[in-house]
């Protein structure tokens, strides 16, 4: 069935054309090769417009500018260009849907609506180093669980480096640690590198993944997984604080009492 002008032109619209645009096509379409100044009174415009027009349609690769100035002239391509055109337009809007379908998760997890908590997931060994670095961001002494011999078997060669930065910035640790003879030898340095520590027994409370409480935040590094957690919340980081001071309290005297005992 043959489409009227009108019809045609109302296509062209529903395919993103301007009305100028749709006309200025058609006019091209039917003139053949011609300057702005014959397409302009074809398409009922003025001449600055038409060359805006024309480069928009020159850039879309619907029209061809041939000839030098004074005498440029501008030619249709076939109307296949046209199809051609649409389909790049589908595969390259594919291409931004799979994107951000894969990048929704991760922008969710950054989302702050009204305050809510902010949960961020990290994996793998660089994940763990991200979170750790964000241990570096504290502006007060960082609460931390921690079995010493588990973060150094994931993260190997990186603790020591990240201690004397730690200590650079002057953020100081408490840090609840299984007796083993690594969480010992840590113990050891506990003044040169800002911080306290209370051995606790091995046996009855070895724990694998790491908390840190600082700031409003509660990061959780869990070794054997390779898996990074940061939980950004104000009332959860101050349960987990709170929660702290109770076990650090016990932690202390079971290191005093095995200390004693170790001495006899």
């Amino acid at each position: 069935m043959e489409l009227s002008k009108e019809a045609i032109k109302k296509a062209l619209r529903n395919l993103g054309f301007s009305p100028k645009e749709a006309n200025v096509y058609l006019a091209l379409l039917e003139l053949g090769r011609s300057t702005v100044s014959e397409i302009a009174r074809h398409a009922n415009i003025n001449r600055t417009t038409g060359y805006d027009i024309l480069d928009n349609l020159v850039n879309r690769g619907l029209v061809s500018l041939t000839g030098k100035k004074p005498r440029q002239e501008y030619v249709a391509e076939s109307p296949d260009r046209l199809e051609k055109l649409y389909k790049e337009a589908i595969e390259k809007n594919a291409d931004y849907l799979k994107t951000a379908t894969e990048l929704i998760p991760q922008l969710k997890s950054i989302h702050n609506v009204s305050g809510r908590p902010r949960v961020r997931f990290y994996e793998g060994t660089d994940g763990l180093m991200e979170v750790y670095e964000d241990t570096l961001t504290s502006h007060e002494p960082i609460r931390a669980y921690a079995t010493v011999d588990d973060m150094y078997r994931a993260l190997p060669g990186y603790f020591p480096k990240y201690f004397k930065r730690r200590t650079a910035k002057g953020i100081s640790i408490r840090a609840i640690v299984p007796r083993t003879q690594i969480g010992m030898e840590l113990a050891a340095r506990n003044r040169e590198e800002a911080r306290e520590t209370a051995l606790i027994p091995f046996d009855r409370f070895h724990f694998s993944p790491e908390i840190n409480v600082y700031d409003t935040k509660v990061m959780i590094a869990s070794w054997r997984e390779k898996l990074g957690i940061i939980i950004e919340s104000a009332e959860i980081a101050d349960a987990m604080k709170k929660i702290y001071e109770l076990a650090w309290a016990e932690a202390k005297r079971l290191d005093r009492a095995t200390g004693e005992t170790e001495a006899r």
